[in-house]
C-alpha cells in the first residue's frame, strides 16, 4: 500500500477528546460567554460593529432589521439569521438590558414571552449609549483580526467607555461552563470604577458602599445582602428576589394585592397564568380574580380578594408558591485574557480599568501620531506665507505638479509632505486671515501635544482622563436605581388560615374505615339516622370540629394515620364517606381503625396509652406524631407489635399533668389496676413494657383510664351475654405487671369470659350476638355490683347465640 505511512492509528477516546476539546474552546471563547472588558460575546459585538461601520446610528434614521442581519451575517457572523436577530432583539429589550444597546421600532416581543415580529418588519438603530461603547475603535485603539473569509477586518473587543458587563449582565450556556451576571446601575458602577482607580487595593465593603447590589430594569425587592457580599467576592451566590407589591382596600371591606414590578425574567403572561390556576383550583380561598392591568403606562397586576381574607397571607403564599418571588443565583463567569473565569465584582472591574487603560493609550499614540502629521504641515504652510512670491514664482516656472514639488523641496527645503500641502493650496487661502489661522492652528496643535504626551508619559494624568470621561458618561446616561435592596432574606411563614377556610363541619368515621366531613347545612338538612353507612357498619367517631382542625386514627396493627380536617373527603351527610383505603394503600388486609383523636395543634404535655393484647403497654408522647412528608398516601408507626397474633386493644390520649390509674381487663376476667405513672414514656416505634402478667391462654380486652380515689364505674359485658358493672375502685391498687384479681366468678362449667368493658359513664350499649340479634343496653340502668358478680343477662345466648360485638352508640354533642 503506496500510502500506509501516512495513516495514523488513533483510539476514538483521543479522537473524541482532542475534538471536543477544541470545539468547546470554540463555543466557550466565540459564542457563549462574555468578554470581560466589554461585557459582549462575538455576536453582539459584531452587530455593533457592522451596524456602526454602515452609520446606522442613532443620529440618522432607522433602518431595516433584515439589511442590518443580512450585512452581519455576510461580513462577520457566518451563522444562522435568526441567531443574529434574536441577539439583536435581546440588545432591545429595555426588560432584559439596564441600558439598551439598539433601539428598534416594532415589535420586539414583550416580557409575556411573545415572540417580535419578523425581522423584515422591524427598524432598528444603534442607541446613543452604543456609540460610546465604540467611540475611538477607528482610532487603533484595540485589536483586528480577518473576518471569516479575510474579506475584512473586525474588533476582538470594543473600546467600552463604560463596564458593559456589570451594567447589562449577561447570560449563557456553553461546553462545561455558564454564565448567569446580573445586570447593575451604570451611575453607581461607575462610581465604583472611579474609586478603584483611585484606590487600587480597595476592600469589597468599601466598593459595596458604591454598587450594593444588581439593579435590574424590571426593578423588584432583591434580599440577602450577605448573599450579595459572598456572590461578589466568589462570583457565585444566591439571592431571593421578589416582586414589588401593595395591598390596596376596595369598597366594601374587599382588598386587592397590586403587583407593580415583577422579578428579572419571569415571563409575566406564565406569572398571571399561574396565579390564577391557584385561584380556580382553590389551593387557597379568598382569591376573587387575578387580572393583568398592564397598559402603556406600566405594568400593573391586580389580585382580588375576596370579603375578609387575609391579604397577608395570600401574599405570603403567592410569594412562595409562584415567581413572585425567585431565587437569583450569580454565576459570573467571563473571558479574562482568552480563558473563562469565575470573577468577582472586583476583578471585573480592575480588568476593565486596565482595558481602558489600554484604550486611552493606544487613543493617545494616534492622536498624538496625527497631531505630530498636522503641526508638520502647518509648519510649512506658514513657511509658505512668509515667502509667498518666491513660492508661487517656483511653481510657475516648474513643468508639472511633480516638478513643482522636486522644485520646492531644492530651493527651500520643504519636506515631500508640506511640498505636497503647498501645491495643493487653493487660492482663497492665501488670503490674510489665513495665516493668523494657521498660526491659531499651531499653537492649538502644540497644546494637544503636550497634553498627550503628558498622558502617555503620566499614569495619574491618564487615571484623570479615564476619570473624566467616566463622570461624562454618569452626568449623560445615569439614572435613579430601579431595584430596591433589603439586607435580609425574610423568611415566609404561611398559617393554614390562609390557605383554608375555616368553618365547622361535622367529622364521621365508621368501624369499617369510611372517613368523611359534612358540612352543617348537609347534616341539618337530614335526619341523623339518615347517615350514608353501608350495613353492619357503625360510627365509631363522631365530632363537630373546625377545618382548621387536625385528626389522628390509630389502628388495631399499631399504625397511626394523620388527616388534616380540610382533607378529608367532603361530603353529603347522605354518603357513605372515603374509605381509608383509597387513599393509605399499604395497610394489612384485616387492619381496621379503632379510635380518632382531634386536635387543634400538637401538644407535647399530652400522651397516648397504648395496651395491646399481648399485655404490653407504652406511653408516646403526642409530639412524636408531628404530620410526616408522606402522610397522605403512607401511616407511621405508633406501637411496635411483637407476635403475629398481637393487635392494640386500646388508646388513650391524655395529660402528662393528670394522675390516672390504668385498668386493665382479660378474657379470662383478671383485673389489674396501677398508676399510669409506672409506664415509662418511649418513643414512637417502640414496643413498650409488660403491662399485666397473663396466663398461657388467656389475652387482654380491653383496658380504661380511672381515677386512683373515688367511684369509677365500669360496665363488663361477657361472651354469654351478662353486663354487669362495678367500681374500677373496688380491686385493690397494685403495681405494673402482677396477675392482677378475677372481676367475674369463676364458674365450672360455661364460665363468662370477657369480651367488652368501658368506662363511659353513660350512652348505649349495642350488644350484637353470632345469629344478628342486637339488644340496646343503657348504661345507666345497668346495677353497680361487687367485683365477683357476674351481673345479669341481657341475652339468652342458647337462642340467640354468643356476643359477636359490643359497641357503644355514637351520638354527635350538640352542646359543643
Amino acid at each position: 500500500m503506496k500510502n500506509k505511512h501516512t495513516i495514523q492509528e488513533l483510539t476514538l477516546e483521543e479522537v473524541m477528546g482532542d475534538r471536543f476539546g477544541r470545539y468547546s474552546k470554540y463555543i466557550i471563547q466565540e459564542r457563549a460567554l462574555p468578554d470581560i472588558r466589554d461585557g459582549l460575546k462575538p455576536v453582539q459585538r459584531r452587530i455593533l460593529y457592522a451596524m456602526n461601520k454602515d452609520g446606522n446610528t442613532y443620529d440618522k434614521a432607522f433602518r431595516k432589521s433584515a439589511k442590518s442581519v443580512g450585512n452581519i451575517m455576510g461580513n462577520y457572523h457566518p451563522h444562522g439569521d435568526s441567531s443574529i436577530y434574536e441577539a439583536m432583539v435581546r440588545m432591545s429589550q429595555d426588560w432584559k438590558l439596564r441600558e439598551v444597546l439598539i433601539e428598534m421600532h416594532g415589535n420586539n416581543g414583550s416580557m409575556d414571552g411573545d415572540p417580535p415580529a419578523a425581522m423584515r418588519y422591524t427598524e432598528a438603530r444603534l442607541s446613543k449609549l452604543s456609540g460610546e461603547l465604540l467611540k475611538d475603535i477607528e482610532k487603533e485603539t484595540v485589536d483586528f483580526v480577518w473576518n471569516f473569509d479575510d474579506t475584512e477586518k473586525e474588533p476582538t473587543v470594543l473600546p467600552a467607555a463604560f463596564p458593559n458587563l456589570l451594567v447589562n449582565g449577561s447570560t449563557g450556556i456553553s461546553a462545561g461552563y455558564a454564565t448567569e451576571i446580573p445586570t447593575h446601575n451604570l451611575a453607581e458602577v461607575i462610581d465604583g470604577t472611579i474609586y478603584l482607580i483611585d484606590h487600587p487595593q480597595a476592600s469589597l465593603e468599601k466598593i459595596m458602599e458604591l454598587i450594593p447590589g444588581p439593579d435590574f430594569p424590571t426593578g423588584g425587592i432583591l434580599q440577602g445582602k450577605e448573599e450579595i457580599k459572598k456572590a461578589y467576592e466568589t462570583g457565585k451566590g444566591k439571592v431571593i428576589l421578589r416582586a414589588k407589591t401593595s395591598i390596596e382596600p376596595l369598597r366594601g371591606g374587599k382588598q386587592q394585592i397590586v403587583i407593580h414590578e415583577i422579578p428579572y425574567e419571569v415571563n409575566k403572561a406564565v406569572l398571571v397564568k399561574k396565579m390564577d390556576e391557584i385561584r380556580l383550583s382553590k389551593k387557597i380561598d379568598g382569591i376573587a380574580e387575578v387580572r393583568d392591568e398592564t397598559d402603556r403606562t406600566g405594568l400593573q397586576i391586580v389580585v382580588e380578594l375576596k370579603k375578609d381574607t387575609n391579604a397577608e397571607g395570600i401574599l405570603n403564599y403567592l410569594f412562595k408558591n409562584t415567581d413572585l418571588q425567585i431565587n437569583y443565583n450569580f454565576n459570573m463567569v467571563a473571558i479574562d485574557n482568552m480563558t473563562p473565569q469565575q470573577v468577582g465584582l472586583a476583578h471585573i472591574l480592575a480588568s476593565y480599568i486596565a482595558h481602558r487603560k489600554q484604550v486611552i493609550t493606544a487613543r493617545s499614540r494616534f492622536d498624538l501620531q496625527k497631531a505630530r502629521d498636522r503641526q508638520h504641515i502647518v509648519e510649512g504652510l506658514v513657511k509658505a506665507l512668509s515667502i509667498l512670491d518666491q513660492v508661487i514664482a517656483t511653481i510657475r516656472g516648474s513643468k508639472d505638479k511633480k516638478n513643482a514639488k522636486q522644485n520646492l523641496v531644492a530651493q527651500f527645503d520643504f519636506t515631500e509632505a508640506q511640498a505636497e500641502a503647498i501645491v495643493t493650496l487653493q487660492l482663497y487661502r492665501l488670503t490674510n486671515t489665513d495665516i493668523t489661522q494657521l498660526e491659531k492652528e499651531a499653537a492649538e496643535l502644540a497644546a494637544l501635544i503636550k497634553e498627550l504626551q503628558l498622558i502617555l508619559n503620566s499614569e495619574k494624568e491618564l487615571h484623570k482622563v479615564m476619570k473624566a470621561e467616566l463622570r461624562q458618561i454618569k452626568k449623560q446616561y445615569g439614572n435613579p436605581r430601579l431595584t430596591k435592596i433589603e439586607d435580609e432574606i425574610e423568611e415566609i411563614k404561611i398559617e393554614t388560615e390562609v390557605l383554608i377556610a375555616p368553618e365547622d363541619v361535622i367529622v364521621t368515621l365508621t368501624k369499617d374505615g369510611y372517613l368523611k366531613r359534612s358540612s352543617i347545612r348537609s347534616y341539618n338538612a337530614s335526619k341523623p339516622e339518615e347517615h350514608g353507612m353501608k350495613e353492619d357498619d357503625s360510627v365509631i367517631f363522631i365530632e363537630k370540629l373546625n377545618t382548621l382542625d387536625h385528626l389522628l386514627l390509630v389502628t388495631n396493627k399499631g399504625n397511626l394515620i394523620y388527616r388534616p380536617v380540610h382533607e378529608i373527603a367532603d361530603l353529603r351527610w347522605k354518603e357513605v364517606g372515603e374509605h381509608i383505603s383509597q387513599t393509605i394503600t399499604n395497610l394489612s388486609v384485616d387492619e381496621e381503625i379503632i379510635a380518632a383523636f382531634p386536635y387543634k395543634e400538637l401538644d407535647a404535655n399530652q400522651l397516648f396509652v397504648f395496651v395491646s393484647r399481648n399485655g404490653m403497654i407504652k406511653q408516646t408522647r403526642m409530639t412524636e406524631f408531628s404530620p410526616w412528608r408522606t402522610y397522605k398516601s403512607r401511616p407511621t408507626s405508633g406501637m411496635k407489635l411483637k407476635g403475629a397474633d398481637d393487635q392494640v386493644v386500646s388508646v388513650f390520649l391524655t395529660g402528662e399533668s393528670l394522675r390516672y390509674d390504668i385498668f386493665l381487663a382479660t378474657s379470662r376476667g383478671f383485673g389489674l389496676r396501677y398508676p399510669l405513672a409506672e409506664v415509662p414514656v418511649v418513643g414512637a416505634k417502640a414496643a413498650g413494657v409488660k403491662a399485666i402478667n397473663l396466663k398461657a391462654d388467656d389475652a387482654v380486652v380491653s383496658s380504661a383510664l380511672v381515677l386512683p380515689e373515688g367511684d369509677t364505674p365500669l360496665v363488663l359485658v361477657s361472651q354469654r351475654g351478662a353486663v354487669k358493672r362495678m367500681l374500677a375502685q373496688s380491686l385493690p391498687q397494685l403495681s405494673r405487671a402482677k396477675r392482677g384479681l378475677l372481676i367475674f366468678r369463676e364458674l365450672k362449667k360455661n364460665p363468662h369470659r370477657l369480651v367488652y368493658l368501658t368506662a363511659e359513664p353513660s350512652g348505649t350499649l349495642l350488644v350484637t350476638t353470632q345469629k344478628g340479634l342486637t339488644e340496646e343496653v343503657v348504661i345507666e340502668h345497668v346495677p353497680i355490683n361487687d367485683r365477683l358478680s357476674n351481673g345479669s343477662f341481657v341475652i339468652d345466648e342458647k337462642k340467640a347465640g354468643e356476643v359477636f360485638h359490643v359497641s357503644l352508640e355514637q351520638e354527635l354533642n350538640e352542646t359543643e
